[in-house]
């Protein structure tokens, strides 16, 4: 089958998202789970010590400045599901507008991000990537903050992990989800008509 942009973002509009087997492997599957993960955006738990992270600001931080980057850092492991079709595809829904990615720095130097697909008012988180102590969870503050500011009502994330867990992330039926997901897509919400927060400060207040 011949996957392209469009019928990548008809997939998400579904609930099901394609994956491939080993970076090294032409081919991709789609993928339709049983139970999903979720993470509520009105109850993302920031710990102290995620909290004095954000506020330390030893980092700083970009939206849709590194897209490829953050897709090679999340691919950047032993074992990652995406293959180089996956690479371009994601690279063109970004170049259309429907695929963004937050992005950490320090000193310079990428050191986390995340990113993934937005539809309608649900934001599709498909991976992200750390190479600092919370890295990750930076970057998840800031998109949290951003999404819930910019209209956003529901933040897939495909599975649930022990490490999402620990930040409000939940499991739910598959009919669940398609409940969900079909009332977000009954709005449209605009990741890009607010900015970034002033500071990790704000964003401990916002979300505590």
């Amino acid at each position: 089958m011949n996957v392209t942009p469009e019928l990548l973002l008809h997939a998400y509009r579904s609930g099901i998202f394609p994956m491939a087997e080993r970076h090294d492997d032409p081919e991709i599957f789609w993928v339709d789970p049983r139970r999903r993960g979720v993470l509520p955006l009105d109850s993302f738990h920031v710990s102290r010590s995620l909290a004095k992270r954000l506020r330390r600001m030893d980092y700083a931080v970009t939206l849709n400045a590194d897209f490829q980057g953050v897709i090679d850092g999340c691919a950047d492991r032993a074992e990652t599901w995406i293959n180089a079709e996956i690479r371009a595809l994601y690279g063109a829904l970004h170049d259309l507008g429907q695929a963004h990615s937050l992005e950490v720095w320090q000193d310079g130097t990428l050191v986390g991000g995340v990113y993934g697909v937005t539809v309608g008012r649900a934001f599709c988180g498909e991976s992200m990537f750390s190479r600092i102590t919370d890295g990750s969870k930076l970057a998840l503050a800031w998109i949290v903050d951003l999404l819930r500011r910019t209209g956003f009502t529901l933040f897939d994330t495909q599975f649930l992990t022990p490490h999402l867990a620990t930040l409000g992330a939940q499991e739910i039926t598959r009919a669940d989800y398609r409940a969900r997901l079909a009332e977000a897509l009954e709005g449209e919400a605009d990741i890009l008509s607010q900015p970034l927060a002033n500071s990790g400060d704000d964003i401990a207040k916002r979300l505590k």
